[in-house]
């Protein structure tokens, strides 16, 4: 088999994008399987056009990668690959249009409201943030609409940082999503199908000093995680649900992680969920995969498996 691996690209992600390829080839090289990284370039056609791989994994982070854009692409030169089609990656990629639909499905999710630059513009932005004020109480996040890595994100504990946060989250994007702060464990639950369905690997628990921003994931020293995470039993049952029906409900396939708040009662809260997770050596899903007792490179195995033999309509 040839896969050809996708990784780098232009968004801010780049780095751990480049990152996670590299840790994805070397665990499948160990295994004799036949790996080619590339970039997503202006050669990338003709290669895939001349070259025919057997599967695509684009572990692109960001906007292109994740978006629905490259797997548009892939879909119209008709490559096979790994992870969800580009319908459910637009889904998952905004993150009001994904909370609105697992609200419906019965899932717990933080009270939000999203907001375009344009809009802070038209009405007035002291108007705009007065209204959001009266509507979802301090303490706020406020993060782009879409994006991923924690770019743009903060914190909002008091009136006077509003502001400054709304100018930090549009300048990585122009819609922003400003949402209630719900106090709990931070958990990320990876989910992976390899054609049996959905299966929830262990919850990996998030623990660190301020907040959880892109030094804190990608540097190690900041964060401790804990895989499993110290859950009860009930708790940890709950969560794994919550993944597996965002998985269900975005219509994702082969591999996502879920991000969510476990509050003091147990009950899990869906935050935002990810196509493309990481894969550096500080990731999430690598460290679910290792807790569950699975070998990094037979898991990638499988899944490369699996997407050779998925048909996209």
């Amino acid at each position: 088999m040839e896969l050809l691996i996708l990784a780098g690209g232009l968004s801010h992600e780049r780095d751990v994008s480049l990152r996670s390829g590299r840790r994805v080839a070397e665990a499948l090289r160990g295994l004799g399987m036949s790996v080619t990284v590339r970039d997503v370039d202006a050669s990338l056609l003709g290669y895939l056009e001349s070259a025919r791989p057997d599967v695509v994994w684009p572990i692109l982070h960001g906007s292109t990668g994740e978006d629905g854009s490259i797997r548009d692409l892939l879909e119209l030169v008709g490559v096979p690959y790994v992870g969800t089609d580009s319908a459910g990656s637009r889904i998952a990629w905004s993150k009001p249009v994904a909370k609105t639909l697992m609200a419906r499905a019965g899932a717990c999710t933080p009270e939000f409201a999203s907001l375009p630059q344009s809009l802070f513009r038209e009405v007035g932005a002291q108007a705009v943030l007065d209204i959001v004020l009266q509507r979802l109480p301090l303490p706020l996040v406020v993060k782009p609409a879409k994006g991923g890595s924690a770019l743009g994100v903060s914190v909002v504990t008091d009136t006077d940082e509003l502001p400054r946060a709304m100018v930090t989250c549009f300048s990585y994007g122009e819609n922003a999503l400003l949402e209630q702060v719900v106090t709990g464990t931070e958990l990320a639950v990876s989910v992976v199908d390899v054609g049996d369905g959905p299966v929830a690997l262990p919850a990996v628990e998030i623990s660190t000093e301020g907040a959880y921003d892109y030094d804190a994931r990608y540097n190690p020293g900041r964060t401790e995680y804990f895989a499993p995470a110290r859950l009860t039993p009930k708790a940890e049952r709950a969560a794994a649900e919550l993944a597996v029906l965002a998985h269900r409900t975005l219509g994702l396939s082969h591999l996502s992680r879920t991000d969510m708040i476990v509050d003091s009662d147990g009950v899990p809260w869906f935050l935002e969920v990810n196509v493309a997770p990481g894969m550096t050596e500080t990731s999430l899903l690598p460290q679910a995969a290792q807790a569950g007792g699975r070998s990094l490179g037979e898991l990638y195995r499988s899944i490369v498996a699996a997407a050779q033999l998925t048909k996209r309509d």
